[in-house]
């Protein structure tokens, strides 16, 4: 699709289209918005990344060959399908529970650094550091994540591929040994998932009214509605009701989508002229070909309002009622249709008159 930008009427369905003066194009705005709320996760996911467990409890003594090895018994004995949980922010409550229950991390591989050529995992080693361990997730994990899911992976779904290292005690005392894994992608706390992956729509849909909330003009997790938020859901659409086969085109789900989203806007809000009269508009996404084959098939239809500058602005209130968009009430725009006045007494044309004989 072109990058051109075009500047949508209030009330459409748009997929990325805003108006002109964010200087997005549709293709930025869709991968901003995505790379900016997965930056924040990963951000969020740091203290994983590094250390692993912060504490020393539970840890299980092994004694191959004269030097003994420490490890944190519960993560090191975690196996590949293995769905691990955790209340406490130090994680020093993990417990490995059945993948049909609540959970956190699925494992998805299980890495050996010791394997690794060369000293820089040797014993006396430092715990690598962050940049190291991201490194380190997208060399290993990655390609474990693929492997495990037989490749269907949708990397702009529902799920964000992780790592979970030994703790600083386990890695002092020769544990070397790296948790893959799939989380619930959200930019604060992880949520809980239920049920195993491979099993799931990995689809990146929310429930009807969810609001999402917002950090620096971008979406971030649900948040209740009378916060300030850059989103409202209102609907989803299941595009493999309409589409069969291969991954339908760009432009035929453009066509099917606005569409959708227009009725369920109109449904959701109770009036075709809610939107326009809220000065909001209408946006969607699309779906990539690599997200169709690994079994996304849904879509969320967002009503929301572009800034000034890039993203979005910040709503507060639903939809469905009193809104604020940055702190202001929304005034809806004049009636652009135009209007024939009455005309005045005499000026009316002469209706058509018979012609003499």
């Amino acid at each position: 699709m072109s990058d051109e930008q075009r500047e949508p009427a209030e009330g459409s369905a748009s997929r990325g289209r805003v108006p002109s003066s964010l200087h997005l194009s549709a293709t930025k705005l869709r991968w901003g918005l995505l790379i900016g709320a997965l930056g924040a996760v990963l951000a969020a996911m740091v203290t994983m990344l590094v250390t692993g467990f912060e504490n020393d409890k539970g840890l299980e003594a092994h004694q191959p060959g004269s030097e003994p090895v420490v490890r944190d018994k519960e993560f090191s004995s975690a196996n590949v399908g293995d769905c691990l949980s955790w209340t406490k922010a130090d994680r020093s409550d993990l417990v490995k529970v059945n993948c049909d229950d609540k959970h956190l991390f699925e494992v998805a591989g299980v890495i050996d650094l010791a394997a690794y050529p060369g000293r820089e995992f040797a014993g006396g080693t430092r715990h690598p550091d962050s940049l190291r361990m991201t490194e380190l997730r997208d060399e290993h994990c990655v390609p474990a994540v693929q492997q495990y899911l037989g490749g269907r992976f949708d990397p702009r779904g529902r799920y964000m591929v992780n790592v979970m290292s030994p703790s600083p005690a386990g890695w002092q005392h020769g544990d070397r040994t790296l948790r893959c894994g799939l989380q619930v992608a959200a930019t604060a706390t992880s949520p809980a998932a239920t049920g195993a992956v491979a099993s799931q729509d990995q689809s990146k849909v929310h429930a009807t009214g969810t609001c999402l909330g917002i950090n620096q003009n971008l979406p971030t997790d649900p948040v209740d509605c009378a916060q300030p938020h850059s989103v409202e859901i209102v609907g989803t659409v299941d595009l493999a009701s309409n589409f069969t086969g291969g991954p339908p085109s760009e432009a035929d789900q453009d066509k099917y989508v606005e569409s959708e989203c227009n009725r369920l806007s109109t449904d959701y809000l109770g009036s075709p002229d809610a939107i326009r009269n809220k000065t909001l508009t209408l946006f969607f996404d699309y779906l990539e070909p690599t997200s169709w084959l690994a079994g996304s098939h849904k879509l969320d239809c967002w009503l929301g309002k572009g800034a000034d500058r890039e993203g979005f602005a910040a709503i507060v209130g639903s939809a469905r009622g009193e809104i604020l968009i940055d702190g202001q009430a929304p005034v809806p725009p004049p009636n652009t249709g135009r209007s024939t006045p009455a005309p005045l007494p005499g000026a009316a044309p002469l209706p058509p008159q018979p012609q003499p004989r």
